[in-house]
């Protein structure tokens, strides 16, 4: 078990809460890299997590096996997208703000971290880290070692990267909405194509594909062993 199983602070949680408040608004959140660089890492808008999956969001699950987690699955648009696929489906996030508009949707969803034991642990057949979950934690190679637990022998697992196959960096962010409230910091990780590979392959995974669509870029890994 990582450490990160024990960190309390979260993406956009503590202080004022901004990622709560966002998803009631759908709002607009800025994660701010929380050292001397004091950078903006990026924006994330609350629309489209909020919206239904659009058809880059459902090819990803084309020709997968169930049953599928989506891990850090936010207000559960990909959860609805599994499910309406045929897929046996679980999302986990550790937002009750998130994981209450899911559940209000009829979503099946826990409020868990990836850490935590969940159902069906060393049985599910892919799993889902996308928007920039592969950030979860701080420590991308002890998140894609838990996800190498979870995931049965012939499982697979489509991770969102950013677009720069070069980044792989972790820091402290805190994260902020358009009305100025922030988040407590929190720990987490960008990684580009290159880095995911290399902490991919120490956890017990290959490469399988890797492919950009309308400025996104994802990596889909096979579980080795």
């Amino acid at each position: 078990m990582s450490i990160a199983a024990d960190r309390a602070a979260t993406f956009g949680s503590g202080g004022s809460e901004p990622y709560a408040h966002a998803l009631r608004r759908e709002g607009r959140l800025t994660l701010v890299r929380d050292d001397a660089e004091g950078a903006e890492r990026g924006r994330y808008d609350l629309g489209r997590w909020m919206a239904a999956a659009d058809d880059v969001d459902r090819a990803l699950l084309a020709g997968e096996s169930g049953p599928v987690l989506d891990i850090g699955c936010g207000p559960g648009r990909m959860v609805e997208a599994a499910v309406e696929q045929g897929f046996v489906t679980l999302g986990v996030d550790v937002s009750r703000a998130a994981v209450k508009v899911a559940r209000r949707a009829g979503l099946p969803v826990l409020a868990h971290s990836v850490f935590e034991r969940l159902p069906r642990e060393g049985h599910w057949g892919t799993a889902l880290l996308l928007d920039g979950n592969i950030g979860i934690g701080g420590d991308p190679f002890a998140l894609l070692l838990r996800c190498h637990e979870l995931l049965g022998r012939r499982g697979t697992l489509i991770v969102e990267v950013q677009p720069d196959d070069d980044v792989d960096d972790t820091f402290s962010a805190t994260v902020v909405d358009d009305h100025g409230r922030a988040s407590e910091a929190f720990p987490w990780a960008e990684v580009g194509s290159v880095a995911l590979v290399r902490h991919a392959e120490a956890a017990g995974f290959a490469l399988d594909q890797t492919w950009r669509v309308d400025g996104r870029a994802f990596c889909r890994l096979l579980r080795r062993r």
